[in-house]
């Protein structure tokens, strides 16, 4: 069946409305791909934005639900060895049989492993990355069919199957149900109590996994242990389609009957009899769920086109739900509000209800056929998928459903306002409350907290309520623009939207990736990006990002010559020149003729000539040496070793560092300088290695080698120096700050004193000037430290600055005592040192509202001027320690340090 591909919310903006005042059903995405029936999903218990799906001719899809689209496909390529037999029998290769893939589960111990099951040859464990098969599993008949499949929780590496037994190519029928064990690769039980009848269900015990529910048209839902051992049978009088355990009593399990009946039965009794038996229905039930959240209570679809809910403490049905035109199939329990229920039908809608009074909120018309399945969704209960013979994959929003929640939550309202018990809950009128295992994990976590904790509240339930799609990417930013430090990203932060100031890093990094990741030894996979394609969009990424050498580096490597030529100019004429002389040396080794045109274009007669001799072509040679003898074949500067300058004299500068390597080679002590020359030096590898020979240096590669070995033995200075001269300079950084902040902290923290003190004059920022000299004068009488700076110099400089600014301010008092001479030379030597502020808006003091404002009824001293606070107070980290606000501001513009002299950052802002 062909698909319309449709991407409701996204694109065209659809979603249904609903009738009451905050319930809104809202389709979420649409995801097509598949081509005929899809028969199984399943989301991945490692990754909330991944799930697979997988449709009747074989094709399984690995999506990501919050980019939309498609990761992988697992189909019946023919493709490389590694490949060949992912899904498709051996036994059907070359033939026109179709084996449909009937189940598929996430290994809940590998993010990257699928086990899935085609109908009658096998089941697989799939690597889901490189699209490789690691093991598969043989069916003791070609008889033998999966319908269903699932993991055993409490025995990691085991799972359990399901199907109907029928009798193919003239085989018999055979056992129903298998466990296997993973890791041996082989079957250790096998179910045959069943029979030829199929199975319709298996499910665990969501209290002891150890016990199996089966049930089967041959009227029995048996129930049974791992190992095999049968426990109960339970009679029906008709075929047996669901079965559901309870989620609150282990010994509890309920079925759905051909008969038009539910049964409930205690398996603590030995007794075969169910304890309850629900009638009601008219017609067949197939399905029956467990409330999780309400003991005792539980719904039933029915082919008569009804959802009943029972209430097994009652011993009745407290609720019919009718509006379903056709038969039944899929239910589920929303796990945080415990009255909210969504069926989906054959009549193809689906309906959200709410079951204290059998309203219908809404009904959802966008399948174009029957709903089969629902589920929803581990990690983010309000976030629901669905399946239908339309052959789509349907993801739904339900956070509309809890509006008034989601307003008490941004309102940082009490908790009994959020979350509450189901008694509250379900009370008729009583508005959305959470009760399920999410929320209270949330509200546990949160009263984990110390300080503040409405920022993780609202990171954590904005997680839980929208659905996968750039929620965590959104809070990413926020951590961002807030300071977090870079480190503590995520590690698919760069998939999303990125804060400016990380595009280019990020980018650069992707492209370094691009260009050192290897292959997986399964190989790329299908649909996996070659080596070519990574390079060639690691260029691209260089190029965008201006670095033209690694583009040009990328494209010769990947044959592209014309490509790189054609940009090398934006480096320099010297690397186009070297350029092109390595591509003429690659085509005399191929003997092209293709090579005359490159040595023209940097005049390498000799390699020309040369290239003709050695193919006895000498009239050729003869008349390229005549035409350069005679000038109209510029000589090639790079066969010269005094420089070169053409016609036009433009190209002295591409030897500017062959220039400063000589002279400083002849001055003493030149090591310093010979390794920033070298350090500062853009020119390509084999450039720098030129280079270093010259200043007597090792070359790159052995300078990384000498970095890591000196770096092992702590000598700091030569690490760095070494790492700067490598390949990769970044590496010194981290290095030299951590060797920085531990060494010479008390020198930056004076340091950062005295140039604010130089800021705050240029500004004029008057009030703070005297406070920052002093700050700066407190920390040199601390301790001993190597600074330019004497408490004398600083004493000279404030009177000197307090005399002049004094002496030239207009005021109605007595005048002010004239500077001295001496006074006048430092201040003047003091503004020399400072020069003009180049933004005229950053001059003059601060004033934040409310600042000429009468004193407060709490009286705060200024730690900074000694003088009664007028208008808004900022208290420092010690709590006690106050300034006006600002104050505080302008000192956070020149120094980023607390006045206390801490080492603590100040934001007043």
């Amino acid at each position: 069946m062909n698909m319309e591909i449709l991407k409701c919310f996204t694109k065209n903006d659809t979603y249904a409305k609903l009738d009451h005042q905050y319930n809104e059903f809202k389709l979420r995405a649409i995801m097509s791909e598949h081509k005929k029936t899809i028969t199984a999903i399943s989301w991945c218990p490692h990754n909330p934005d991944m799930f697979a799906s997988a449709s009747a001719d074989s094709l399984v899809i690995i999506w990501n639900v919050t980019e939309q689209k498609v990761v992988a496909k697992l189909d019946n390529t023919k493709g490389s060895k590694n490949q060949k037999h992912v899904l498709r029998p051996e036994a059907l290769e070359g033939t026109d049989e179709e084996d449909p893939v009937t189940a598929l589960e996430w290994d809940p111990l590998s993010i990257d492993y699928l086990l899935v099951a085609n109908l009658h040859n096998g089941i697989r464990l799939v690597d889901s990355e490189s699209l490789s098969c690691i093991t598969t599993f043989h069916f003791p008949s070609a008889a033998a069919s999966v319908q269903c499949l699932a993991w055993v929780s409490s025995a990691p590496g085991m799972f359990i199957t399901g199907g109907d037994l029928n009798c193919i190519a003239g085989a018999t029928s055979r056992n129903g149900g298998f466990i296997w064990d993973v890791p041996k690769g082989k079957m250790i039980t096998r179910f045959s109590e069943h029979g030829k009848n199929g199975i319709f269900c298996i499910a665990w015990s969501h209290k002891d996994s150890k016990r199996i529910a089966t049930c089967s048209g041959d009227g029995f839902c048996i129930i049974r242990t791992i190992d095999g051992k049968v426990l109960h049978k339970y009679k029906h009088p008709a075929a047996v389609f669901g079965c559901d355990w309870s989620q609150n009593n282990k010994d509890m399990i309920a079925t759905g009957c051909e008969d038009k009946n539910v049964r409930v039965y205690y398996l603590a009794t030995s007794s075969d009899q169910p304890l309850k038996v629900f009638t009601g229905h008219t017609a067949k039930v197939f399905h029956v769920r467990w409330s999780p959240l309400r003991e005792g209570i539980l719904c039933s679809g029915s082919d008569d086109g009804t959802v009943r809910i029972w209430d097994y403490t009652q011993d009745t049905c407290i609720n019919v739900l009718s509006g379903h035109t056709a038969p039944v199939r899929g239910l589920m329990w929303n796990p945080e509000i415990p009255y909210l229920l969504i069926s989906g039908s054959w009549d193809y809608t689906i309906r959200v209800w709410d079951t204290r009074d059998g309203t219908c909120l809404d009904t959802v018309y966008d399948h174009g056929a029957d709903v089969y399945g629902l589920t929803c969704h581990p990690s983010r209960p309000f976030t629901m998928a669905s399946c239908s013979r339309d052959s789509t994959v349907r993801l739904w929003s339900l956070t509309p459903l809890i509006n008034p929640l989601q307003i008490n939550i941004l309102a940082d309202r009490c908790w009994d306002e959020i979350i509450g018990n189901t008694d509250r809950a379900v009370e008729s009128g009583a508005p959305p409350l959470l009760c399920g295992k999410v929320s209270r994990d949330i509200k546990q976590e949160v009263e984990k907290l110390t300080g503040n904790p409405r920022g993780k509240k609202l990171r954590w339930f904005s997680e839980c309520f929208s659905p996968p799609g750039g929620c965590k990417n959104l809070w990413d930013l926020v951590a961002v623009i807030k300071g977090q430090d870079d480190s503590l990203l995520p590690q698919n932060y760069c998939k999303g939207i990125m804060h400016m100031k990380h595009l280019v890093r990020y980018r650069m990094s992707k492209a370094q990736e691009l260009t050192t990741v290897k292959m997986s030894k399964f190989g790329g996979g299908i649909g996996a990006p070659s080596k070519e394609e990574r390079l060639k969009e690691a260029a691209e990424i260089h190029l965008r990002l201006g670095q033209i050498q690694r583009y040009c580096e990328l494209m010769v490597e990947l044959g592209e010559w014309d490509k790189a030529l054609s940009v090398a100019p934006g480096v320099s004429m010297k690397y186009w020149r070297k350029l092109t002389q390595r591509r003429a040396d690659q085509l005399i080794q191929e003997e092209n003729d293709d090579v005359i045109p490159y040595c023209i274009a940097i005049g390498d007669v000799k390699k020309l000539v040369s290239f003709f001799t050695s193919r006895g072509q000498l009239k050729e040679a003869l008349l390229v040496a005549q035409a350069a003898c005679e000038g109209n074949i510029q000589m090639s500067p790079l066969s010269t070793t005094s420089g070169y300058s053409n016609s036009d004299g433009n190209n002295t500068d591409d030897y500017n560092e062959d220039l400063a390597a000589d002279l400083l080679m002849m001055i003493p002590d030149n090591k310093l300088q010979l390794v920033k020359l070298c350090a500062f030096y853009p020119g390509c590898v084999a450039e720098i290695n030129d280079l270093h020979e010259k200043c007597n240096l090792p070359d790159v590669e052995e300078c990384m080698r000498l970095a890591e070995t000196i770096q092992a033995d702590g000598d700091i200075f030569e690490t760095i120096k070494y790492y700067l001269l490598s390949a990769e300079p970044e590496k010194a950084l981290p290095i030299g700050i951590q060797y920085v902040k531990g060494r010479f902290r008390n020198e930056l923290l004076i340091l950062c004193g005295y140039v604010g003190a130089l800021l705050a004059i240029r500004r004029q920022y008057n009030s703070i000037v005297p406070a920052l000299y002093e700050y700066t004068s407190q920390l040199l009488k601390r301790r001993e430290v190597s600074v330019p700076l004497k408490i004398e110099q600083l004493s000279e400089e404030l009177d000197a600055w307090r005399a002049c600014t004094q002496f030239n301010k207009p005021t109605d008092e007595l005048p002010c005592t004239p500077p001295s001479e001496l006074q006048r030379t430092v201040y003047s030597m003091l503004i020399s040192r400072i020069k003009e502020e180049p933004l005229k808006g950053m001059v003059g003091p601060d004033y934040v509202t409310g600042s000429n404002l009468p004193s407060h009824s709490d009286v705060h001293i200024s730690c900074l001027t000694g003088l009664r606070i007028q208008g808004p107070v900022f208290f420092l980290e010690d709590g006690k320690s106050a300034v006006s606000l600002n104050d505080a501001l302008m000192w956070a513009k020149v120094n980023p340090f607390s006045p206390l002299g801490t080492g603590i950052r100040l934001n007043p802002f």
